[in-house]
């Protein structure tokens, strides 16, 4: 219960924490949100990393003189392609072997087909879209190995989607992060962001849930 609170405590404070670590970590600071970002991508067991709000608190941070722009969007572009294509190998080497194995109650051989169906029919829009849903963005590139998706346009749209959310939540940061409300309010702008990405995940659930 502690590791949660402990993650929860660092999400709704990310501000106050971030500016700590700039203040005695300096540049270092680049490859600390670059570890973040591919740990989140990369890692089908960190979900919970703060994914969309951190890149738009680092966009802030960019306005007030504390990064690059160009240098940090490009790192943690890489982080989050370079995050994605493990996780898609991870799906790919590990995540058959569990499902044909058939030691789990959870994931059956008719959960691999209808995930193959389901990225044939729908593969470009999942990859990019699920960049920004926390959580999805996560098992996406894993479920994604798992269905043996093409390679070469996994990693066409992996590019794609890394590029848009990075310097598209980064570039908000920048550009919002200096209005009046934004400053005064960055704890709750932070809150209303993680809300606002975990909706459609949350709606479709609710549907699911409801279907049954």
């Amino acid at each position: 219960m502690s590791f949660f609170s402990d993650i929860y405590s660092v999400i709704v404070n990310l501000d106050t924490y971030l500016a700590e670590v700039t203040a005695e970590y300096g540049k270092t600071t680049y490859l600390l949100l670059f570890l973040i970002i591919f740990c989140e991508t990369g890692l089908v067991i960190a979900p919970f990393l703060p994914g969309d709000s951190l890149l738009f608190l680092v966009g802030t941070f960019v306005a007030r003189g504390d990064f690059d722009f160009y240098a940090i969007a490009v790192s943690l572009t890489i982080a989050a392609i370079l995050g994605d294509a493990l996780n898609y190998y991870i799906g790919s080497f590990l995540g058959r072997k569990v499902f044909l194995s058939g030691k789990s109650r959870f994931l059956k051989q008719e959960y691999l087909e209808r995930t193959e169906r389901f990225f044939e029919k729908y593969g470009a829009k999942t990859i990019i879209i699920a960049r920004f849903v926390p959580i999805v963005r996560t098992y996406a590139p894993f479920v994604a190995g798992i269905a043996n998706y093409s390679y070469p346009q996994f990693l066409l749209f992996n590019v794609i989607g890394a590029v848009v959310w990075v310097f598209g939540l980064t570039g908000a940061g920048f550009y919002l992060g200096e209005l009046p409300f934004v400053k005064n309010n960055l704890s709750a702008v932070i809150f209303i962001i993680i809300f606002l990405s975990i909706m459609p995940a949350l709606i479709e659930w609710l549907k699911f849930r409801f279907r049954k």
